[in-house]
Formats: C-alpha cells, sequence, structure tokens
C-alpha cells in the first residue's frame, strides 16, 4: 500500500456500499481480515480507500459503486486535502473541456507518465485562459508581460503596503500530481457522462456542503440580484471573491474581463477554475489581502461586485491611514465595510457601479455617518436596499445591498433609492420569494435609474432628496423611511381579514370530527402490523431522500413546510445529481425534531423538488391507500417506537414506522377519516394565521393612525 493512499472514513465506506454504519462497525468485528485504520483517531479511525474497495468486492458488498461517490471518497480523502485535490481535479477539467485531445493522449499510460506530462499540458490552458493580477499570463517558467486591460487606466499606485498579492495558485508539479492521478482518471470518466464544467461544480458543491462552517456563500439568487443591479459590464471586479458566485452570475458579453482577488489563496484558486470552466473571459485572480495589497490598483472597471467580510476590527486601520482610495473619508476601526465601499469606487472607471452586500448597522452606526454624508451629497451612494431576512448568512438579519456609482459630475438635486424587499420574506426556514424580491427591487432600480428619481410605492420604495437625509445621524435604513404598506388601505385590508377569518371559523366548525360513541368499542384484538421497510422491499411503495436541487428551477418543499402545512417555499444549490420530484399521492415525512407528521402531496403542491432531512413514500395505488399510509404514521406511539435520540436531536428511522395489515377497502375507510381530520387541521391553522395578521393589523392601525378605537 502507498503511503499516501486516499484515505475513507466509516461513513465513506457506508456510503459506498450502501449501508448504514452500524454495518461497517459489524464488518470490523466479525471479519478478521478487514483493513486495519490507518489515519483518524480512535474514535473516528480512517482507512486506505483501495483496501476498502478490495475487501467489498472480495465480500461481495461492492456490486457497482456509483462513479459520483467513488470520486468523492478519493477527493474527500485525498492525502493532500480536499482542497488540493479539488484544484489538480480542476486544472484537468480544464484541460478536457479546452483541448480534450491533449487529455486522451497524457492519460493514455500509467499514473507515472500521466503525472510526468500533465503540467506541460496544463499549462497549454492554464497560460491563455488565467492572467497573473498584473495582466501577464500565468506560465511555470514565470509571467510573460502582456499589454494591460484597454480598460484600465495608469494611476498612480497606492501607498506601500504588505504582504503582496500573489497569483492565484502555482500550477501542480509532476510530484504532487501523483498520488491524485487515480482521482484525475475518475474525474475524467465522471465528465464524459455530463460535461467538464457540471463536474466541476458538482464536486465544489459537495465539498462545500461537506464544510459548512469553513466557507461564507453568496447563495445564487442573491448573486443574480446583484449582477442584475450592475447590469451590463465589459470589465467587473470583485476584491473578496470567496468561491466566486458573484462573478460567474455576470452575464457574458465580448470582449469581457474578469478580476477577482481573496486572502484565501485557495478559494482564489478555486474561483480561477471554476470561471475558466464558466466562461471564455479571461480571468485575472490573485490571492491576498485586497485592503492591504490590492492586486488590481490600475483596473477602472465597469462593476464591482462584493460581498466583503463583516465586521472586521483587523483591516488595516493603522497601515491604510494614508491611503489615496479614502477619497470620502477615514474609515474607523469599527467601520471596515465603509473601507471596502470606499475601496470598490477607487476601482470603477467613471459612470461605473458597484453593488456591495451590507449588514444594516453599516446605514446607521454614528461612527461611519460623515463618510455616508459624503457618499450622498457627491453622488456617489444611489440606492440602499433592504433584503428579506434568510437572504444571505446569517440569515437571522435582513442585510442591506448599497449601489454605488462612480460620479462623473455633482448632480444639481441629488436623491438616493430606499427600497425594503422585506415583505418577501419567506416563512421559517424556507427562504425569500426571490422572484418577489428581484422582479420588486429591479424594477424599482431601473425607474430611478433612468428617470434620477422614484414616485413612492408604498412600503416598498421612493427616493429621497439627499437634503432630507444629512441630519445629524445620516440614517439611511431603508425602514425608518418608508411608510408600512398597510398605511395605504389599512382599514380595507383588516376587513378583508376579518372577512377572510370569519369564513374560516365557520369552515372549522363544519369540519370538526364527530363525538367518539363510547358505546361503539374499536376493532377487537390486535391487527397484524408489518414496517414501512417491509413494504418498500415488497414493492408496494417507493422511498425516496431529498436535498439534491439538479439543474431545474423549481421550488423546494423544505421539512418546515411540511411541518406548518404551508406551500413549498425553500431552494436547494444546483446539482448535476437529479431533483426528487414530488407527485399527487406522494406521503411526505420529516426525519428531524421528533414530531409526528406526515403529508400528503396534492396537486397544487406536485412538481416541487424534496428538500433535506425529507423522505418521500410513493405508495404503489393498488396496493396501499396513501391517506391510510399518511395516518397511520402520524401515530405517537409508531414515532416513539421508531425514532433514535443523539444529544439533543431526535432522528426519525422511517423503515421502522408501521402500519396494519388490512384490505385496500378498509384501508380507504380508515383513509377518508384521516383525510377529513387533514382538512380540520389546516383550517385550523389558516384560521391562527388569520387571527394573528388581524391582531397585529389592528395593533399597526391603532398606533399610526388610519384605524379609529371607536
Amino acid at each position: 500500500m502507498q503511503d499516501n493512499a486516499t484515505e475513507v472514513t466509516a461513513a465513506g465506506i457506508a456510503r459506498l456500499a450502501g449501508v448504514g454504519r452500524a454495518a461497517v462497525s459489524n464488518w470490523r468485528r466479525r471479519h478478521a481480515d478487514f483493513p486495519r485504520p490507518v489515519g483518524g483517531t480512535e474514535t473516528s479511525p480512517s482507512f486506505a480507500l483501495p483496501e476498502v474497495e478490495g475487501w467489498l468486492r472480495r465480500h461481495g458488498k461492492l456490486a457497482e459503486v456509483p462513479l459520483k461517490e467513488r470520486v468523492w471518497q478519493q477527493l474527500a480523502g485525498h492525502p493532500a486535502g480536499a482542497v488540493a485535490a479539488l484544484i489538480h481535479a480542476g486544472c484537468v477539467l480544464l484541460l478536457i473541456h479546452d483541448r480534450s485531445p491533449v487529455w486522451l493522449e497524457v492519460s493514455s499510460g500509467s499514473d507515472e507518465r500521466l503525472a510526468a506530462m500533465l503540467p506541460s499540458a496544463l499549462e497549454q490552458v492554464l497560460t491563455p485562459r488565467l492572467r497573473e493580477a498584473d495582466g501577464s499570463r500565468v506560465n511555470s517558467a514565470g509571467p510573460v508581460n502582456t499589454s494591460a486591460s484597454p480598460s484600465a487606466a495608469p494611476v498612480a499606485p497606492a501607498a506601500p503596503t504588505t504582504p503582496a498579492a500573489l497569483a492565484a495558485f502555482e500550477p501542480p508539479t509532476a510530484p504532487q500530481l501523483l498520488p491524485s492521478a487515480p482521482l484525475l482518471r475518475g474525474v475524467a470518466e465522471l465528465a464524459a457522462e455530463s460535461d467538464a464544467r457540471h463536474t466541476f461544480e458538482f464536486l465544489l458543491g459537495r465539498h462545500l456542503d461537506a464544510n459548512p462552517r469553513q466557507y461564507t456563500l453568496t447563495p445564487a439568487d442573491l448573486s443574480g440580484l446583484m449582477a442584475g443591479l450592475a447590469g451590463p459590464a465589459r470589465t467587473v471586479l470583485d476584491p473578496a471573491c470567496g468561491t466566486g458566485s458573484l462573478l460567474r452570475s455576470v452575464t457574458p458579453r465580448p470582449g469581457q474581463e474578469l478580476y477577482a482577488q481573496d486572502s484565501a489563496p485557495e478559494l482564489a484558486a478555486l474561483t480561477a477554475l471554476r470561471l475558466a470552466l464558466h466562461t471564455r473571459a479571461p480571468v485575472h485572480a490573485a490571492a491576498g489581502d485586497t485592503l492591504r495589497a490590492d492586486a488590481h490598483p490600475a483596473v477602472r472597471a465597469d462593476a464591482v461586485l462584493c460581498h466583503p467580510p463583516f465586521n472586521e476590527r483587523n483591516w488595516g486601520h493603522d497601515e491604510l491611514a494614508y491611503d489615496p482610495r479614502w477619497e470620502y473619508g477615514f474609515p474607523a476601526r469599527t467601520e471596515s465595510e465603509l473601507a471596502w465601499v470606499q475601496h470598490a469606487l477607487a476601482r470603477l472607471r467613471d459612470g461605473g457601479v458597484a453593488v456591495l452586500l451590507m449588514p444594516p448597522a453599516a446605514a446607521s452606526r454614528r461612527s461611519g455617518r460623515r463618510i455616508r454624508a459624503d457618499l450622498l451629497r457627491r453622488g456617489a451612494l444611489r440606492a440602499v436596499i433592504a433584503l428579506p431576512v434568510g437572504a444571505a448568512p446569517p440569515y437571522n438579519i435582513p442585510l442591506h445591498l448599497w449601489v454605488l456609482r462612480r460620479p462623473e459630475q455633482a448632480p444639481a438635486q441629488p436623491e438616493v433609492l430606499l427600497a425594503d424587499a422585506g415583505q418577501f420574506a419567506g416563512e421559517g426556514r424556507g427562504g425569500p420569494d426571490w422572484a418577489g424580491v428581484r422582479e420588486t427591487v429591479l424594477d424599482a432600480w431601473r425607474a430611478f435609474d433612468r428617470a434620477g428619481r422614484l414616485d413612492e410605492r408604498p412600503g416598498l420604495a421612493r427616493s429621497v432628496p439627499v437634503i432630507e437625509l444629512l441630519d445629524d445621524d445620516v440614517d439611511l435604513a431603508p425602514a425608518r423611511h418608508l411608510p408600512p404598506p398597510a398605511a395605504a388601505d389599512g382599514a380595507g385590508r383588516l376587513s378583508d381579514v376579518r372577512e377572510r377569518l370569519g369564513e374560516t371559523l365557520r369552515l372549522t366548525a363544519r369540519l370538526t370530527p364527530p363525538p367518539v360513541d363510547p358505546a361503539r368499542p374499536a376493532a377487537p384484538g390486535r391487527l397484524p402490523l408489518t414496517t414501512v421497510g417491509e413494504l418498500a422491499r415488497g414493492g408496494a411503495l417507493v422511498m425516496r431522500t431529498g436535498g439534491n436541487g439538479g439543474h431545474a428551477r423549481v421550488p423546494v418543499l423544505t421539512d418546515h413546510d411540511v411541518l406548518s402545512g404551508t406551500a413549498p417555499s425553500g431552494t436547494l444549490p444546483e446539482s448535476d445529481e437529479e431533483a426528487v420530484l414530488t407527485e399527487p399521492g406522494d406521503v411526505v415525512v420529516p426525519v428531524l425534531g421528533g414530531g409526528s407528521v406526515a403529508r400528503v402531496i396534492d396537486e397544487a403542491t406536485a412538481g416541487a423538488a424534496l428538500g433535506r432531512n425529507l423522505v418521500l413514500l410513493r405508495p404503489e395505488p393498488a396496493a396501499l391507500d396513501a391517506w391510510f399510509l399518511a395516518g397511520f404514521l402520524r401515530g405517537t406511539a409508531n414515532n416513539r417506537q421508531a425514532s433514535s435520540y443523539a444529544s439533543t436531536a431526535t432522528r426519525l428511522d422511517v423503515r421502522r414506522l408501521q402500519l396494519p395489515r388490512l384490505p385496500l377497502d378498509e384501508q380507504r375507510r380508515y383513509g377518508a377519516r384521516f383525510r377529513a381530520l387533514d382538512e380540520f387541521e389546516r383550517a385550523l391553522r389558516q384560521a391562527g394565521r388569520l387571527g394573528e395578521q388581524l391582531v397585529r393589523g389592528m395593533y399597526d392601525g391603532l398606533t399610526d393612525g388610519t384605524v379609529s378605537p371607536d
């Protein structure tokens, strides 16, 4: 066995064999020839992947390993780490994407031959596609000078800062590539099934999902909104690029050039490869602290898109006091976000647009009021847009978008657009209504951008003369300047809610279950039971788990939607794994939370993608009634015996849920009663929601003067 063999954990072995972790533990105890651990810890050992695959094959437990799972295990257990393996895979995928015959030539021999020939082959694609921060091309022998971007204008250099920015990554060498040879062959096989770009997106997405605490991501819907606000652009810069989501959302156009920088070298490298696979535009990527060591000082971009780090104290306050970028004032130590704002403005051409994701405190903190005032006076700040809760991490805070334009000249009577999309927040963890957010925000911004002002749209947007904002606080929070939408027709809206509540309460009374007759005993004896697992093995139902977004942009049914009885409201990242789409008659069960809940999919909900922590049961209509199945799955005792407990979490093993063996006609009798109970429960929920809405509206109306106390 090689010392640098790919390692895999017990959980990875379970995924390879399609079993639970308990089965892997049993194999270790019962089989003396089971591979010995080669790493990890005593409680979480790791094993050499080649040895594990060989053992599984010898014992007939590895009939067919899904290619995606095999490649992912090789990447996740790579001896140099998952990020290094992902970069190697990205380089090869770019080679396959641009020059597949070259890949076929270098991969035709042994792993040693592949590793020896690959660096020079990679140079053929890395050189023309990826460029250094100064515009020179990536070259294993060193940078080669090329002409600067046509859009770049020479400017005075910034004050000397440290550390220096570096190239996004150095092309891997033959010794580095040798341990990756089996992975790279698997990646090429995976790319042949779909294509190079989707393969890299799958591997990157899987890595990000496996390490959620290491990365602060910009959701795809938010990235698209920010790119839409910036508009068409030939030269685009993201000075805090992360995984490249913002630049990936930019609409391609002829002659486009993309510039990226991130303080984490691995993120800069992944962004460079991701963008090179996504677009034909030259990609200028660099690693380094943007504020201290700007890699693109000569760039004058058409657009800057940025999701900067929030609330940084160590952003370079002491070293950068005389930096020429602070045209609007020297940011306080606590105002790192205003340093990013001014950096973005400094990298724009005259008339260029910058869109930054900002914490809401940046619009009102007293320490930043002088800079905000100067941004307003000089016409640089054009819009502040409040996003719904859940738009981006941290998900419990309604973040803001700032839209800025480098002023060509100060406007005579400047106004600024203030918009609030808070009403499009989704219920619970479902996420915002992105279609509503995008339509409302882009429509308001484009109308304001054309005319320089916008008539009030109650509760949504209005343009405010800058002079009205230049008080002692210079508070730019949209909520402080926009009247609530109920103020325009509060009384009429409340009357409508009251009428709907009355109708719902009358419906609830009609649906109330009849009283139980104590003189009529239940069915005698104990009914023979079966389990969901047995029914699945017998073909009476099909069981599927959710969590994959696929390529179709459809609503996602979340576990919160099932628990609260609401419409599909979630989103999932795009992936190459097909989404599980619901159909009428499916039964959906949440597996976390300890509640006894099962939801039958109707025509209105059908077609949604199944979200995470949900199991879908699709009964065979000739053998199993859907409402009978859902009703018995909701039994409290049934859920208790099928649940397992780990620390504070409760997880439901759906296969262990029980239901009686009954003829189909008898199932339908039970199913009709369960369906009536479901209608009653939904009416109660609707009445509760309308009651809360009526109470809140009355409080708001009485306090804002739109409702009389008489």
